[in-house]
């Protein structure tokens, strides 16, 4: 039978220990769902590790010599000028990477609380740890490493109130002087580290999520997130070696450049 227009208006209101609750716009009512909850950690988790990927990739210009990165990072606050403001696109994407982030942990937190609240005491205490592996038992806690460096990273090379030396417009520099404090690069190390671990398992279980999981191709599935973990760690970790190797080294000429174009109004 084929539900009328008037069956679904008159449709009686579910029931939630003995109160009627209301009705929510259905986007809502399905992210209050666990399935829902997956789905929107998996699509946000692709976008992040897309934005991972593109920013990895960006940073690998200060190989190319402080003007090819301060180029590229002048290029990303130009996108779509003169149709928009200078930087108006940028802090859409950012505006629209913190809202992933938010809905992320948001979705992971209260999937957490719901497996709890449908799991016995007794079963959770006995939970067989050698059926998963290590990323999954640590993903909550390589997560809080990631979000709290994410935090470090932005007062550091985006607003840099952290960093001493910095100069807007200089990203190589800025970098540079960063990463040259042992502190920060090691910090830097293990919170790539910690991503790498994040990354593998978001990346394999994101399929899972989406209702994607076939057995035919788990080892596809674990050989894409081995992969993509392996290329962001070690694009990751170069900077920090290669900025206490003296690779990347401070260069005077481009920081006189940039100080040059800010005096002149640029």
């Amino acid at each position: 039978m084929v539900a009328t227009q008037q069956d679904l208006t008159t449709a009686p209101t579910p029931v939630v220990n003995g109160r009627a609750r209301r009705r929510r716009w259905w986007p809502l009512e399905f992210y209050r769902s666990a399935i829902g909850k997956k789905w929107v950690m998996a699509i946000t988790g692709i976008a992040l590790l897309g934005f991972v990927l593109v920013h990895m990739i960006g940073n690998l210009k200060a190989y190319l010599g402080p003007a090819e990165m301060n180029h590229y990072s002048d290029f990303l606050r130009e996108l779509l000028v003169p149709l928009l403001p200078r930087s108006f696109l940028l802090w859409t994407v950012r505006l629209g990477l913190i809202a992933a982030f938010a809905l992320h942990i948001h979705a992971a937190y209260s999937l957490t609380v719901m497996n709890h609240r449908a799991r016995p005491e007794s079963y959770t205490s006995k939970r067989d740890y050698v059926a998963a592996n290590f990323a999954s038992r640590t993903m909550r806690w390589s997560g809080v490493i990631v979000l709290l460096y994410l935090a470090w990273h932005l007062a550091d090379l985006t607003g840099g109130w952290v960093n001493p030396n910095y100069l807007r417009g200089d990203a190589y520099n800025n970098l540079v002087h960063s990463l040259e404090r042992p502190a920060v690069a090691a910090l830097y190390v293990v919170a790539n580290l910690a991503l790498g671990v994040h990354i593998f398992h978001g990346a394999w279980s994101l399929f899972q999520s989406l209702g994607l999981n076939n057995p035919r191709f788990n080892q596809w599935r674990r050989n894409f997130a081995t992969a993509f973990a392996l290329i962001i760690v070690l694009g990751n970790l170069s900077f920090p070696i290669m900025v206490q190797a003296k690779v990347l080294s401070y260069d005077q000429h481009e920081r006189d450049a940039v100080v040059a174009l800010h005096e002149a109004g640029g």
